[in-house]
């Protein structure tokens, strides 16, 4: 099948096969997994004496780390899931998304490499956050800080491409908002939030460092 319900709706996508899950399903599975891996690493962490916030950052972690590996990994890496007729959930999730946004199923080259990037380069470095806040490793301020600059980077200019270009990828107001609106406004808010906190906790920890270099100095 060549129809599609994407706009613009001359769009080219040929053997198109529409989405054969229902929004709910797709919801449901993918809110489902994020709620039983975050539960599960709160769990696991417990074990460990980290506090709140350093757990709830490594469910964070885990999360983004997992969602950009699985989900946007695929699309990298399947550049006609618009075709697949498996049913296979991760192909589904991306026909279902480009209600949101048609520049997935159009392939769009900006879209491909900023996603491309964040799932071969920011999916493993979350998960390494991970386990640096985890151990305490002193790189864990850093690394946090150097994954949520790209994060932001990488959402900056999947806006502002898209308002570049018409900003006229979305099937209805709805999805719009639901889809590409509301879908990566935690990568907006959250990676802000880590930024500002692990800022703070470096130029904490390099005054800190200076004044126990001029006590040091003064004693000598």
């Amino acid at each position: 099948m060549s129809d599609h319900p994407y706009v613009p709706r001359d769009l080219k996508l040929i053997d198109y096969v529409p989405v054969s899950l229902s929004q709910s399903t797709i919801l449901t599975v993918y809110i489902g997994a994020s709620i039983l891996l975050v539960s599960l690493i709160w769990i696991l962490s417990g074990c460990s004496k980290l506090r709140k916030v350093d757990r709830l950052l490594m469910c964070w972690w885990a999360f983004t780390g997992l969602t950009h590996m699985v989900l946007e990994g695929y699309f990298v890496f399947s550049p006609e899931f618009y075709k697949d007729k498996t049913s296979c959930y991760l192909a589904e999730v991306w026909k279902e998304y480009s209600k949101g946004d048609s520049r997935y199923a159009a392939r769009d080259a900006g879209v491909v490499a900023v996603e491309g990037i964040t799932a071969v380069l920011e999916g493993p470095a979350s998960l390494l956050a991970v386990y640096a806040i985890l151990k305490g490793k002193s790189y864990s301020y850093i690394l946090q800080f150097a994954i949520s600059l790209g994060q932001l980077y990488g959402t900056a200019v999947y806006f502002i491409t898209a308002l570049l270009e018409g900003d006229n990828f979305a099937t209805s107001s709805y999805y719009y908002y639901a889809y590409y609106v509301a879908a990566n406004a935690s990568w907006i808010v959250i990676p802000t939030i880590i930024s500002v906190r692990c800022w703070n906790k470096i130029c904490a920890a390099f005054n800190s460092a200076q004044g126990q270099r001029k006590t040091k100095t003064r004693r000598d």
